[in-house]
């Protein structure tokens, strides 16, 4: 009997938008209590801001998210946000909500749509968000439609798509609207707090890595390019994790908030990078958890280096770093089950666990 083979992955999202009735794509939404729905454009980057902030504040109170990152994504030339964002107006003309559809600009893995938004609180459980999120996941859809047409046809590569969320583990209505779309909870992350008041640890080296040349350093923007080759190969088997950019990596390390003197590297005896902690400072976060702090965005040890004592050895210093420049507190997010057992790294280091999200993801 011949072998049947199976839908290319082009057939499969087109597939997925019929059953899901989104085959035409996304549509303006209608809802009672908004006056008029419109794509964004850079204009509306204090608006998006000030409503994504809100949210936060009753979501996640200890954090909340820099405008430059919102500003920064209006640059980027893989979001088109007069396709990819949908605004919600009041009769005033003010935004009460945003929904985004982002797709990942690397091709290698999977096809991924990150879907965001919110809603001013004021204005929850009203099924505005149900709204957005309609015209989100249509647009998603479309995005992965458009992106697998564009691929090369690689015989038995059938490929695979994704679309994903990310939701409070405290916000269940968040939850139960993606659940409702098809999406199932898939991995849990955890935020984590380290109290500097008493000092940082003193992790060295081990031995056997100092003997063979590795020593600490503060990070440069010399280093910049191999930080983003080493964060890649240091996270290739993460769970969800595809390749960092040039384009948004410079952004990142390049951005007022990124502290390269608050960040340690561990490099070989040739200054190849084997390990990172990068940290950044927000102090509009300060007032919300009540105390000066820094973030580590990424920490990570090149595959060939893991298991080898760099990774508590990089996070200490730069945990001695953000406290000997005062600040009282360090903060991380976490995925709880990282294949290189992290959190239980980072409780030995005396990190304790705050606040949880969940990752809800739809495969196609």
């Amino acid at each position: 009997m011949a072998r049947v083979s199976e839908p290319s992955l082009s057939a499969r999202i087109d597939q997925f938008r019929r059953r899901s009735g989104s085959e035409l794509g996304p549509v303006l939404p209608r809802h009672p209590e908004v006056a008029s729905w419109r794509t964004a454009t850079a204009d509306d980057i204090d608006a998006i801001h000030a409503v994504m902030v809100a949210a936060e504040r009753v979501d996640h109170p200890t954090w909340t998210t820099p405008r430059e990152d919102v500003a920064d994504t209006f640059d980027l030339a893989h979001i088109d946000h007069s396709r990819d964002t949908v605004l919600a107006l009041d009769a005033e003309g003010a935004v009460i909500a945003f929904g985004s559809s982002f797709l990942h600009p690397s091709r290698e893995g999977a096809l991924n749509v990150h879907l965001s938004g919110a809603v001013l609180p004021t204005l929850w459980r009203r099924g505005i968000g149900s709204a957005v999120f309609g015209w989100q996941y249509a647009r998603g859809l479309e995005q992965l439609a458009e992106a697998a047409g564009a691929l090369p046809d690689v015989p038995g590569d059938d490929g695979s798509a994704q679309l994903r969320v990310y939701a409070e583990e405290s916000n269940l209505g968040n939850q139960r609207l993606a659940e409702s779309a098809g999406l199932a909870a898939e991995r849990w992350f955890a935020t984590m707090l380290r109290d500097l008041s008493d000092g940082a640890p003193e992790v060295p080296l081990p031995a056997a890595a100092q003997d063979g040349g590795l020593r600490i350093v503060a990070y440069t923007h010399d280093r910049d390019d191999d930080a983003r080759l080493a964060r890649n190969d240091a996270f290739r088997d993460h769970w969800g994790s595809l390749p960092s950019q040039p384009e948004s990596w410079a952004k990142f390390v390049g951005g007022e908030f990124f502290r390269p003197d608050l960040s340690r590297l561990v490099v070989e005896a040739d200054g190849t990078i084997a390990a990172f902690c990068l940290a950044s400072v927000n102090e509009e976060d300060w007032a919300s958890l009540g105390a000066s702090n820094s973030y580590i965005d990424l920490i990570g040890v090149v595959r060939a280096r893991r298991r080898q004592g760099l990774a508590p050895a990089v996070v200490a210093a730069t945990l001695r770093a953000i406290a000997d420049a005062g600040l009282q507190k360090a903060v991380l997010d976490v995925d709880t089950a990282s294949p290189t057992g992290a959190d239980a790294l980072y409780e030995g280091l005396g990190f304790v666990a705050d606040e949880r999200s969940v990752a809800l993801v739809a495969h196609i």
